[in-house]
């Protein structure tokens, strides 16, 4: 019968709030999240096979989880970096990447109350693309690739709002659609355009 494996007490009060923490976090790594449960439902006093039950994993996976914090603490929730090059971006940096993809584009435009469109930076971005996340993600002093960013939120299951582009027209009566901005504004007839969902990162 192989024995009861349990996560060894907390060496001392920060490692046990951030592990609780880390637990209960929305914008962490979900990897990371579901691992710091597995120690925290362990110190509750619950059986490996029941964590497994409680998180949808492989009870064989609680095993190797306790293992790993009971030699390495808060440390052994990671990845140990394979055999490739080591990776670009830490854990917290991931974090940030995902807290900001849930954040107001800078350049996303806004009724203010006297009835003009502003936004807090007009030269921004006005929706999250894989481009524009990259790009804010650099200038947080992160060193990521577009091609990492694209893999972290498919992974964390991100989701964000894809961009339209307005084409332009040989119609004489195309006209991009704007709100008019006041009731003298002549009349013009319906714009006609077309759209088409880009790629990802255009």
């Amino acid at each position: 019968m192989p024995k009861l494996l349990h996560a060894r007490a907390p060496r001392d009060g920060e490692e046990e709030r951030q592990i609780r923490k880390l637990a209960g976090a929305r914008h962490a790594p979900a990897d990371w999240i579901q691992r710091a449960q597995i120690v925290v439902l362990s110190w509750e006093e619950m059986r490996g096979p029941a964590i497994a039950a409680m998180l949808g994993c492989h009870p064989e996976t609680v095993r190797r989880r306790l293992r790993r914090f009971n030699a390495e603490g808060i440390d052994g929730l990671g990845d140990r970096p394979g055999p490739g090059r080591r990776p670009r971006i830490t854990q917290a940096e991931r974090s940030r990447l995902i807290a900001l993809v849930k954040t107001t584009p800078p350049g996303r435009l806004r009724w203010e109350p006297w009835g003009e469109l502003e936004a807090d930076d007009e030269d921004g971005p006005a929706v999250w693309t894989l481009d524009a996340l990259t790009a804010a993600a650099r200038e947080q002093g992160i060193d990521i690739h577009r091609s990492q960013v694209r893999r972290i939120l498919l992974k964390e299951g991100v989701r964000w709002r894809r961009t339209r582009s307005w084409t332009t027209s040989k119609d004489p009566d195309f006209a991009a659609k704007e709100r008019r901005s006041s009731a003298c504004t002549p009349t013009r007839r319906t714009a006609r355009s077309s759209s088409a969902p880009t790629s990802w990162g255009r």
